[in-house]
């Protein structure tokens, strides 16, 4: 399995980007072969956080391609700066 971590910080409006993730990006990426899991997480203090969890390398990157076409089109006034991404392989899990 692989995992990606991708941070934002400075969201102007942490309901209404759950609302739109959810309504709008979760949809999409359960289309990409091998997801597993997604969360998305307000952590506070303009931060979110998301986490995607695939079967593979391929639908981790796909994921993140998709999540940056989705904050490029629908949520770049919620979310102003660019996302600290971090990725990799699985190696425990519970």
């Amino acid at each position: 399995m692989y995992a990606t971590v991708r941070r934002y910080e400075g969201v102007t409006d942490p309901a209404e980007a759950g609302r739109r993730v959810s309504e709008g990006f979760v949809p999409l990426i359960r289309q990409v072969p091998g997801f597993v899991a997604y969360y998305w997480v307000d952590a506070g203090g303009g931060v979110m956080l998301s986490t995607s969890v695939y079967e593979d390398q391929a639908g981790a990157e796909e994921s993140t391609r998709r999540a940056e076409q989705f904050v490029r089109d629908d949520l770049a006034s919620l979310l102003p700066n660019p996302p600290h991404v971090t990725a990799g392989e699985v190696v425990a899990s519970g």
